[in-house]
């Protein structure tokens, strides 16, 4: 007996179609795979601060206040905070998770990130008390051990409303974490790139060494003179 695509139906069973943004919650409420649970996570390469996912289920009518969700690395930090808010009254339910650079350190970013993941999608899902029709995850990556119908979408963010807005609480809640450390750690600059490696960043670290945001599994290097 042949064994392949047949096996995993919940992975395979079609495809969501390509299109403009929003096209794919179309075809989630034509083909009856409502509610969906859209996932992504924000701070897999910074060199410090943790890495934060967010899980997030919208209704099935768009809200006028929502009207430009999209991939919140297109969106300025205002719009992103006015949807964020907008979220907050809006989506059905929402979940985060998040591992810290201890964390990350422990089991290497891909882990955390599932781990990450993982919270998210569990604190969503016990929000809106039942499993999700579909899981739409940002990206080459697959949820381990998720039983239910499931498609990793490469640059989702920019695909499906679900993952945006996944992606808008994600980065919003990162952001405000690291722009609160600069009270704490002030010589790094953590409100202005986040704990990414700008040149910024790289100078201050060859000054003055790590804190404990930093990611001891990350490589940096100093930047270069001039």
């Amino acid at each position: 007996m042949r064994r392949g695509r047949s096996a995993q139906p919940t992975l395979f069973a079609d495809d969501p179609p390509d299109g403009p943004l929003g096209a794919i919650e179309g075809w989630l409420t034509s083909t009856g795979r409502r509610p969906a649970l859209g996932v992504d996570e924000v701070g897999r390469g910074p060199l410090a601060g943790p890495v934060v996912a967010a899980a997030v289920v919208l209704p099935p009518e768009i809200p006028s206040d929502l009207a430009d969700l999209n991939d919140s690395k297109q969106l300025s930090e205002a719009t992103r905070e006015r949807l964020f808010d907008a979220l907050q009254v809006h989506a059905l339910a929402i979940g985060v998770g998040e591992v810290d650079a201890a964390g990350i350190d422990a089991i290497n970013i891909l882990q955390a990130t599932r781990v990450a993941m993982r919270q998210a999608i569990d604190q969503a899902v016990a929000a809106l008390g039942r499993p999700p029709a579909a899981l739409l995850v940002d990206g080459h990556l697959r949820l381990p051990g998720w039983s239910g119908p499931q498609w990793a979408l490469v640059k989702g963010d920019g695909r499906s409303l679900h993952i945006a807005a996944a992606s808008v609480i994600a980065k919003v809640i990162r952001d405000r974490f690291m722009a609160a450390q600069d009270a704490l750690y002030p010589v790094y600059g953590f409100g202005r790139h986040k704990g990414y490696g700008t040149k910024e960043h790289r100078a201050a670290l060859a000054a003055h060494g790590p804190c404990p945001l930093h990611r001891a599994s990350f490589r940096w290097t100093p930047p270069a003179d001039g």
